[in-house]
Formats: structure tokens, C-alpha cells, sequence
């Protein structure tokens, strides 16, 4: 094992964030006496308002807790320039309020884009990337993504932050969880955002609630996930038998990182998960839980950004290596 980040938080979670409460899923893991995790099986996210709150448990060690968010924290600096936001933590406390009351509408029409409303489109019908880019002012595409959404040796790009539309939009799983927990969350000081508020360690050294944007899809590559069918060809993340593929991989990491698995989690593993366990975003929420015990355990680098304005405006990937 390799060197430890620092004081391990007393618990550590991780969502995989949508819109609809039916496919929000976390796994919660608590620091036993012992130095190892306990984890448990997935289990739907639940009210947003009360997530912080609900994670922590008073008979468990005391410490800080960390909460991996399977969706983007922080903005593309092109566009933040233009919009004059040069602090993504303190630009969140404010939405929905003056100048950015209308950033949670989703814009319906291309001549909706603004600045204070960026995100597009409400709906399909002829909705086009371009559409974006010229609606912000924006050079090209390359100006919607931030650094750390560019393609990685672990995986392909992620989507732009302000599309919503097709399976890998992020743009309305942002605004829910943006409006539903950490907005209210900043507001009330419940909580603080890796890498925009300190380093991972100052901020776990500091105690109370943490979270940071993670990437389920990064994490494949950092534990070697792979999809196979049963035929052993090429299989998807949607298909149960090719998750279950990698149960043998899951328990052996797990064990490894020192996570203590509950028996109903065990059996999701080795079953593959099952619409009881949220499929594949239950098999998500794990893969990320490990992911973030992967930082915590010394054996990835956080990967905190040199440049200060990827730290206070565009964010970072937990664990996602940095070309700085």
C-alpha cells in the first residue's frame, strides 16, 4: 500500500447523479477502528436537502466526510471569462438569484442562449452544438469543454457542460444537483468543493463535509474495469452479465484498498447488479466509491491543478492526472 494521503475522512460516498430520483444512486463507506472502510450496498440517493445530514451517522468515528459527485463542478474558462466569473464556489451561492436567476431555465430556442443562461436545449428538435457557441460568444467548439473533460488515456472526451441532450449529456444532472444540494449547501457553509476551496489533504485536515466532481468512466482505467459479454466480445456498462464480468476484479480491488464489503453489496457484485441495486448506476456509484478510497489510500494523486484559475473556475477530476 502506498502512502496515505493523510487523516482518512470518517466517511466517504459517492452519488452517480441524474435528474430523476430513480437513478440516483450512492454507496456510503465508514471508517472502522481498525484503519479499513465498511461499505454498504447502493441505495437511492434520496431527498438532496437532507444528503449531507443523512451520510453521517453519530455511533460512527468522527471526522470528515467526502462525497464524490458523479458530475461537472466548475465551468469552461472561455465562457467564464466572458461572463466575468473568476470563482466558481462563490458563483454557485449565488444562482438563482439576481443576475443569475435564470440560469436554471433551460433554454427552449437558440436566441434564449445568454451568458446568465447557458444551458441548451430544453428539448430536441433541430438543437445544434453551434447553436451554443454562437449563443456565448464563443471562438469554437473547443471552448465549450473545460481541460479536464478533453479525452484521457483512461477514456474518450466527456460532453460539453452546457449541452443537455442524448446519454451522455451532463448539463441537466448538473442543474439538479447544483440547485437541489450544493446550492444550498454553499449558502449555509455545510459544505466545501475540492479543488476550488484547498488541496483534497487541507481540506480533510480541516473537517466537515466535502465534495468533489468524480467520473465513473476515469475510473475504469485507474482499477481496470472492462465490459465483457458472455461470449467474451466487447459488452456494455447497460448489460447486467457484463458488469457481473467484473465481480472477481471488484472484490479483489476492494480488498485491496482495505474496503470491507457488506454481505447485500457482496451479493450485487457477484449478481451484477440488479434493478434492486440500481444496475448500472448502482454498479456506478461503487466503481466511484473505489475510485475515491483509490486517492485516499496513496495509490492515485488527487491530481490537483497548478494552474489557478483551473483551480478556482474550470475544477478537476478527483483522481484524473493533471498535464501540468
Amino acid at each position: 500500500m502506498s502512502q496515505a494521503l493523510g487523516p482518512l475522512p470518517a466517511v466517504v460516498a459517492h452519488a452517480d447523479w441524474s435528474v430523476g430520483p430513480a437513478k440516483r444512486w450512492i454507496v456510503r463507506a465508514a471508517l472502522a477502528a481498525d484503519g479499513r472502510y465498511r461499505a454498504g450496498p447502493p441505495e437511492p440517493v434520496g431527498p438532496p436537502e437532507t444528503l449531507l445530514e443523512r451520510l453521517r451517522d453519530p455511533a460512527e468515528v468522527e471526522g470528515p466526510l467526502l462525497l464524490g459527485l458523479d458530475l461537472p463542478l466548475g465551468l469552461p474558462l472561455a465562457y467564464a471569462r466572458r461572463a466575468g466569473i473568476e470563482d466558481f464556489g462563490a458563483w454557485l451561492a449565488g444562482l438563482g438569484r439576481g443576475r443569475w436567476r435564470a440560469l436554471f431555465e433551460v433554454a427552449e430556442r437558440p436566441e434564449e442562449i445568454a451568458l446568465t443562461r447557458p444551458f441548451y436545449p430544453k428539448r430536441p428538435g433541430g438543437a445544434r452544438e453551434a447553436h451554443l457557441i454562437q449563443g456565448l460568444g464563443l471562438a469554437d467548439r473547443a471552448a465549450l469543454y473545460r481541460r479536464c473533460d478533453r479525452a484521457t488515456g483512461e477514456r474518450p472526451p466527456a460532453s460539453p457542460i452546457f449541452w443537455t441532450l442524448g446519454p451522455q449529456q451532463v448539463g441537466k444532472a448538473a442543474l439538479s444537483c447544483w440547485r437541489e444540494l450544493l446550492v444550498p449547501a454553499r449558502r449555509a457553509g455545510a459544505v466545501r468543493l475540492w479543488p476550488f476551496d484547498g488541496t483534497l489533504a487541507a481540506l480533510l485536515a480541516a473537517g466537515g463535509a466535502v465534495a468533489a466532481e468524480t467520473y465513473p468512466g476515469e475510473v475504469y482505467g485507474h482499477l481496470g474495469v472492462a465490459f465483457r459479454g458472455p461470449d467474451g466480445r466487447r459488452g456494455r456498462k447497460g448489460d447486467r452479465a457484463a458488469r457481473q464480468a467484473n465481480a472477481a476484479l471488484l472484490t479483489a480491488q476492494a480488498e485491496a484498498l482495505e474496503v470491507g464489503l457488506a454481505p447485500a453489496l457482496r451479493r450485487a457484485i457477484e449478481t451484477g447488479f440488479t434493478a434492486a441495486e440500481g444496475d448500472d448506476d448502482g454498479f456506478d456509484a461503487l466503481v466511484g466509491l473505489l475510485g475515491l478510497v483509490n486517492v485516499l489510500r496513496g495509490r492515485r494523486p488527487p491530481g490537483e491543478p497548478a494552474d489557478p484559475e483551473v483551480r478556482r473556475i474550470e475544477g478537476w477530476i478527483l483522481g484524473q492526472a493533471t498535464p501540468d
